[in-house]
């Protein structure tokens, strides 16, 4: 029998609710058809955004969207998405599929979809090919409320008062798609153009995101850290960066970059490679914190995981360049066991945003003309929401055992648990096992449990919800709990997610 220790009175951290955040980029079906169809769709809209999608993604309690890329925000002008959208400048998206981008949904859509979710604001701004006074435009464009050329452009075109952006990225995957660059290069760019992000209002200042390394190129971050700070501040005073966030990205594609492997079609190898990948994520924290705490001791700044999750191959006969891919019982443990480890890690992780929300790599909602579903993804992240704004305490397991195959072993248990504001106990726990239930013995510290309600979501590991059966996997009420005198025991089946509110 395995047994989770819960020590709910030892707080580890807070977990910022940015840890659930989303992605939406102009990519494929993400923006158009997925999230937003335009006022005069047939679909049922408010404003151009699908309502059924909107309402779907509400239930989450998403705290903050990421938009417009991804690699599209460093070819992305954002004067061509404003004004009239039958006079806006139509352009090829040269990353993703060479399409069309008629560029109408924009700014002021964004917003617009931001204020539906009621969930804050992530813009990524234009870098590798925008210049200073773009970018500087934009922020001015956005959040300025006196008299000047740019807020007036803004009143013009329907807007009179600002928005309120809350996270600003100066560029965005500069050591690739975002310019090919070196990290010094755009370590000196970064400190020049986040410059002129200026903090129009100064009760609630734009937190500032430096475009990170890729996965495990610490190089990248050393480089950039020293460029960006006058000099390792060991005692925590007299800070002198030029930050608030610093971006990682990783995705688990278990064939490698080339040969990513079919996201329906694995066997258990796969899946354990697959887990293995995910699990990868906590050393890529350990690795860029440690240097970040060597100029950044006192944790002010984030490691912001702004692009997470599974990337495997498009489905067959769709566009290579749109990245639609299916979502099964997978992508739920790896989704579980990614949010567990940035909650467990939130002193340092202050954001993290799936890629992607809607119909592109994990989304959480696919979605075919009039047709919408939830992918099991979707559900874990409803599971888990209550883990936004609550602290983390302290937990372990003992007496569990390690699943898998050679070279791909991993804990067949994995959690996280927090303390909510009225005191009651959530804790998240994953079997990544193919095939083994295991015992589970759940013990707290002080409290005495009165009562608790579970809910799961499990199935055979390559189940998914499709359009003709929408609701093949989905979250359900938990029953097979118990309390005891120091907590609860139950069963957690084979491939499966619980969670737990004991109160």
């Amino acid at each position: 029998m395995a047994k989770l220790y819960v020590n709910e009175k030892k707080k580890k951290g807070y977990i910022n609710p940015e840890i659930y955040g989303h992605f939406s980029e102009h990519l494929g079906r993400c923006i158009y058809e997925g999230l937003f169809v335009g006022e005069n769709s047939d679909i049922p809209n408010k404003n151009g955004m699908r309502t059924d999608v909107v309402e779907a993604l509400k239930k989450l309690e998403i705290p903050v969207l990421r938009w417009p890329g991804g690699c599209f925000a460093d070819e992305y002008h954002w004067m061509d998405g404003i004004g009239p959208k039958e006079e806006r400048k139509r352009m090829v998206n040269t990353h993703w599929g060479g399409v069309v981008e008629d560029n109408s949904f924009g700014t002021h859509e964004f917003f617009e979809l931001c204020e539906q979710l009621g969930c804050k604001t992530y813009i990524n701004g234009n870098v590798g090919s925008g210049t200073v006074q773009e970018m500087s435009e934009w922020v001015e464009y956005m959040t300025f409320d006196g008299v000047s050329p740019m807020a007036e452009l803004r009143r013009k075109n329907g807007h009179e008062k600002p928005w309120k952006v809350d996270y600003f990225g100066v560029g965005n995957e500069n050591w690739g798609c975002g310019g090919n660059m070196t990290p010094e290069y755009y370590a000196n760019l970064y400190r020049r153009y986040q410059t002129y992000v200026r903090h129009y209002d100064k009760a609630a200042p734009i937190q500032k995101i430096c475009g990170g390394p890729n996965v495990d190129d610490d190089n990248w971050t050393k480089k950039v850290l020293k460029t960006c700070f006058a000099k390792p501040n060991p005692g925590g005073k007299n800070f002198s960066g030029f930050m608030d966030g610093l971006s990682l990205h990783y995705y688990v594609h278990p064939g490698g970059w080339e040969h990513k492997g079919s996201a329906t079609e694995f066997d258990e190898e796969t899946w354990y490679k697959t887990m293995y990948k995910a699990l990868y994520i906590e050393e890529l924290i350990n690795l860029h914190g440690a240097i970040m705490d060597h100029y950044d001791p006192d944790k002010k700044i984030g490691l912001i995981v702004d692009e997470w999750g599974d990337w495997f191959d498009v489905e067959v006969g769709t566009n290579p360049g749109f990245l639609y891919q299916q979502n099964t019982m997978r992508d739920a443990l790896v989704a579980a066991v990614s949010l567990n480890i940035f909650n467990r890690h939130c002193d340092r992780v202050k954001m993290a945003c799936i890629a992607q929300m809607v119909n592109v790599l994990q989304s959480v909602i696919l979605t075919e003309g009039k047709k919408m579903l939830l992918t099991p993804t979707y559900h874990v992240f409803h599971m888990y929401k209550r883990h936004q704004g609550a602290d983390l305490v302290e937990s372990s397991l003992s007496g569990e055992q390690n699943v898998g195959v050679e070279n791909y072993e991993v804990p067949a248990l994995q959690e996280s648990v927090s303390v909510q504001k009225d005191g009651s106990v959530l804790v998240t726990l994953a079997n990544l096992s193919v095939e083994e239930d295991f015992p589970v013995e759940l013990m707290l510290t002080e409290k005495k449990p009165e009562s608790v309600k579970a809910a799961i979501l499990t199935g055979e590991m390559h189940a998914c919800n499709t359009f003709d059966r929408p609701e093949t996997v989905k979250e359900e009420v938990f029953e097979d709990v118990e309390l005891t005198d120091r907590g609860v025991s139950f069963t957690i089946p084979a491939c499966s997610v619980v969670s737990l509110e004991i109160n």
